[in-house]
């Protein structure tokens, strides 16, 4: 069976990786230069919206799938005779900050509260109604702490509208929340769907530094896993999602989704015994779901900009390198330890960070 993936990034790569023990072949779309994919299926360079380049991998593969949620959603609906997972419906939604509040609301998933802004004076409305600070956003392409910022004063105003003003934007209620956790699942073509265990994440300048997994709290998953459930099931999905989530006490306030496997879910490469690449690729597949069952406690540190001598050679880690140039702000691999309690997963995962973080100074100093 052949498999189509818009993207050819780390993403794809590790689907690509995840594909092959299952007898799937991957072809990937990608307009980079040598993209990471490319290391395990043949990829064709194109723009994401190459109509051609579209039509010509739909006519080579039985499914069609992707990497990532900035792929343009027209261009997909005009492939015919190939079904395209997660749903195009689920694509839509993600792509569009409103949109996607708007679904939360209707499935009664609790978030923060939120206003769309198109002019300065909704810019104000927002700040009277909904309090400071508060974050805005743009309503389209925002990634990785881009497309955004906070106004935590009234003074503030000005230079966010100066930096964002004239694309559609939405004002979210800033939250004091006690951390940030993802919930990842995957659902198949019959509707079955398996939900890993709760993610607790941090982030550093907008992007996730580390993750760890799994979280003690039985209440949190069983809210988390209910939330998760209504998505998967109002956009009849398929494939894996990532639900991120803040901690606000005992309750739970949904952030955003992601429709495709997520950088939070990196450990369950080494960390369950089927990973959320294996399972959305056996998702759009049309295979049984594998167990997300933990094969121990988990911890990743992202690699960010560029990857520690030491980190090549750890002898308590899983070092996964993206293959790409290094550059600032830029993933290039990251890091799993997993281990047999959760004390000894954070005196792990803690070593690696304290390697990633000397360096990143030695890097800016040049020493």
């Amino acid at each position: 069976m052949r498999v189509g993936v818009i993207g050819a990034g780390q993403l794809g790569l590790m689907l690509g990786e995840s594909a092959k023990p299952l007898q799937l072949e991957c072809l990937f779309l990608d307009p980079g230069d040598q993209p990471p994919a490319a290391a395990v299926g043949d990829c064709r360079l194109a723009a994401f919206d190459d109509a051609d380049a579209l039509a010509e991998l739909a006519a080579f593969c039985d499914v069609i799938t992707y990497e990532f949620e900035n792929v343009p959603v027209d261009a997909l609906a005009k492939l015919d005779g190939v079904p395209v997972f997660p749903p195009l419906q689920a694509l839509s939604a993600a792509q569009d900050r409103l949109s996607e509040k708007q679904l939360f609301e209707d499935l009664s998933i609790p978030l923060p509260g939120y206003l769309a802004v198109d002019s300065r004076d909704d810019l104000d409305e927002a700040v009277d109604r909904l309090g400071l600070p508060i974050v805005l956003k743009t309503r389209r392409f925002g990634y990785d702490g881009k497309g955004q910022a906070v106004i935590r004063n009234s003074s503030d105003r000005d230079k966010a509208w100066d930096e964002l003003g004239g694309m559609a934007l939405i004002a979210e209620a800033f939250v004091p929340f006690d951390f940030e956790v993802s919930v990842i699942a995957t659902r198949g073509q019959s509707g079955d769907i398996v939900v890993y265990p709760l993610t607790q994440n941090t982030h550093a300048n907008g992007i996730l530094d580390t993750s760890i997994a799994p979280l003690d709290s039985p209440r949190l998953e069983t809210q988390a896993g209910d939330y998760v459930h209504r998505l998967l099931d109002r956009l009849d999905y398929v494939g894996t999602v990532a639900l991120e989530l803040f901690v606000c006490g005992e309750k739970l306030l949904a952030n955003e989704f992601a429709p495709r496997v997520h950088n939070s879910g990196h450990w369950t490469i080494e960390g369950c015994r089927c990973s959320q690449f294996e399972n959305h690729m056996r998702a759009v597949a049309g295979l049984p779901l594998g167990q997300p069952d933990c094969e121990g406690y988990s911890g990743m540190q992202n690699l960010v900009g560029s990857i520690p001598d030491s980190v090549r050679s750890l002898e308590d880690g899983h070092f996964h390198d993206y293959g790409k140039s290094e550059r600032p702000g830029r993933k290039v691999g990251h890091v799993t330890v997993v281990a047999s309690s959760a004390e000894s997963r954070d005196r792990a995962i803690a070593r690696v960070s304290k390697i990633v973080t000397q360096w990143a100074s030695r890097t800016v100093t040049g020493t």
